[in-house]
């Protein structure tokens, strides 16, 4: 395949409506929700009017009709202001919105794409347990089958747009039965909010993305329609890994963003900052620290979109999204770091947007898969022994 990654012109379009209105209308109010720990209702809301929700779904179910790609320039954009807002996008389409398109039959993809899409709900996927971080496989919690309803018992932890007031569904992955060499069989069933029994905690203390919603779910006999079973039973493992090797690209694309807005950021106070009689920007020391961000976050979007593009033409993508997931996030910290240190004292004030930056990119390392993991992916795709 090519790897000529330069955007066509729908593409650069989308690029600079993104940026506008990251910089216009994220930027002036996100720093206030963030102190707070608040979700920006409002810059959501908004985000759902201009179809960003919607960006990678076809017309049918209420989307924009683009692609992964037009999904991953949108992040960019978002994270290099802020990545709360990024990721409350990233997670809402990637895992709330993804596996009902990919797995869901049409009558589910009828009742909940389009209110996803618009941005006036959003979803979360319940993955993640309190004993079972990067062994998504030893999932605990049980669905057993009773009737034609699904009995739900258990609890899942850092579920991310699980408990805002517009959260309506999460796909809740599950133990409903066993092979017959033992092993779990696990399945994705959707578990709207509001049912009985279901119990959404009080938001987490973070150290960054304070103004997303990230929160721990408990499930004690949640009862849901079989009709709620997403895709096949017994496919639950199989769905989410397909789920995360497509949001490592979004993560990826979010964390360039973040190392690109530490390089804007640094510039703009290279060139205002003045000490001992001339802008920081002079000094031979900063600038070949601004240049290597910059190499970091220009290599790194490159990795994103080329894991991108083989995705959205059909090629196979899983190593080249954990490639890119895997650098990124580095670079991503690294920026922060270094953004952190030319800004000085004043990196370390919150209102600096370099310090939001800082405290947010260090999460970026560990969700959707660890670098540890992207390191066991990487090796496993070379054909090394598992």
């Amino acid at each position: 395949m090519s790897l000529d990654h330069r955007l066509t012109a729908e593409h650069e379009e989308l690029r600079r409506t993104v940026e506008e209105f990251a910089h216009d209308v994220v930027a002036p109010k996100i720093g206030d929700f963030y102190e707070r720990h608040e979700f920006p209702y409002e810059i959501v809301r908004e985000m759902g009017r201009m179809g960003l929700f919607g960006l990678p779904f076809p017309e049918e179910y209420g989307g924009m009709g683009g692609d992964y790609l037009a999904l991953g320039i949108a992040l960019e954009e978002l994270a290099r202001v802020d990545s709360s807002v990024a990721i409350t996008l990233e997670a809402g389409v990637s895992l709330g919105a993804m596996p009902v398109y990919h797995f869901g039959t049409e009558e589910q993809k009828q009742q909940w794409l389009p209110r996803l899409c618009s941005g006036e709900a959003l979803g979360a996927f319940g993955l993640t347990e309190p004993d079972c971080g990067s062994d998504a496989g030893g999932t605990r919690t049980t669905a057993v089958l009773d009737g034609d309803e699904w009995v739900i018992n258990g609890s899942k932890c850092f579920i991310t747009n699980s408990g805002t007031d517009i959260t309506a569904l999460v796909t809740v992955t599950a133990v409903t039965g066993r092979k017959e060499n033992g092993a779990p069989l696990i399945s994705s069933i959707i578990v709207p909010s509001g049912t009985p029994g279901f119990t959404v905690a009080a938001p987490y203390s973070k150290v960054g993305w304070n103004a997303s919603d990230t929160r721990e779910l408990s499930f004690a006999d949640v009862r849901v329609p079989a009709a709620n079973l997403l895709g096949e039973e017994g496919r639950g493992y199989a769905q989410f890994l397909r789920i995360l090797d497509e949001g490592r690209i979004a993560i990826s694309a979010l964390s360039t963003g973040l190392a690109q807005g530490c390089v804007d950021e640094s510039v703009r106070y290279a060139k205002e900052r003045h000490a001992f009689g001339r802008p920081i920007g002079a000094n031979q020391a900063i600038q070949f620290k601004i240049a290597d961000m910059e190499m970091r976050a220009h290599m790194a979007r490159i990795g994103w979109r080329d894991a991108a593009s083989r995705l959205v033409h059909g090629e196979p993508f899983k190593k080249e999204a954990a490639l890119a997931k895997l650098y990124s996030s580095t670079v991503a910290v690294d920026n922060a770091r270094d953004a952190t240190q030319i800004h000085g004292g004043y990196g370390f004030m919150n209102e600096y947007p370099v310090a939001r930056m800082w405290r947010d990119s260090k999460i970026l390392e560990i969700g959707e898969g660890t670098s540890e993991v992207q390191r066991m992916l990487i090796a496993r795709e070379l054909g090394l022994p598992a």
